[in-house]
């Protein structure tokens, strides 16, 4: 009995791996980033085939124009990259005149960063290129469809920015309470609500 159930364990689990497999066609996290990877491939070998720019150096350019004159280290923490790997891009695309560094009012060693002449005018076929790929992303949906699309993916992004995960430091109270408490915390659904 106990090597048909090793079996039978087996099975099912070779079985669920296959079907995880199979099923990520319909795996939200899965869909999100692959379509996000998709989206930043095309954009990237548009821009620089029509730019002259890499989909990082737009990136940058769009964060700075939103936030100009802020530092180096603000604009590495908007961008989510370590500000070492920004230095060496920005230290590029100042000498490829799309962007300069001025110094801070009152501080001479501070330097904010502040979009030249030169890049002003690309913001808008950047953004341009990104509405071509989009068009291109939503061949197939109605108008209605593709609002219905951005108006649930910025409810769930809205989701996710609001949770924030404790800090390490704070998982100590969170188990001393789960101990305190056991009923008192509903079980959570595979997205994260309540069931």
């Amino acid at each position: 009995m106990a090597e048909f159930d090793a079996k039978a364990y087996y099975h099912h689990r070779v079985v669920v791996g296959i079907l995880m497999i199979m099923d990520l066609d319909r795996s939200f996290g899965f869909l999100v980033h692959d379509v996000a990877r998709l989206f930043g491939r095309r954009f990237n070998q548009r821009a620089l085939l029509f730019l002259g720019l890499t989909r990082a150096q737009c990136k940058v350019l769009g964060y700075l124009a939103r936030n100009e004159g802020i530092n180096q280290a603000g604009l590495a923490d908007l961008l989510e990259i370590k500000p070492m790997t920004l230095v060496r891009q920005i230290d590029r695309m100042e000498e490829d005149g799309w962007i300069e560094r001025q110094p801070q009012p009152g501080d001479r060693r501070a330097r904010r960063l502040v979009l030249t002449d030169k890049a002003r005018p690309i913001l808008a076929r950047i953004l341009d290129l990104s509405n071509e790929i989009r068009a291109e992303s939503f061949a197939g949906l109605s108008k209605d469809e593709g609002k219905q699309l951005i108006e649930l993916l910025r409810r769930v992004h809205g989701n996710l920015s609001e949770r924030v995960l404790p800090l390490a430091a704070d998982f100590d109270d969170l188990d001393e309470t789960a101990e305190r408490a056991p009923s008192s915390h509903a079980e959570l659904s595979p997205v994260g609500g309540h069931h």
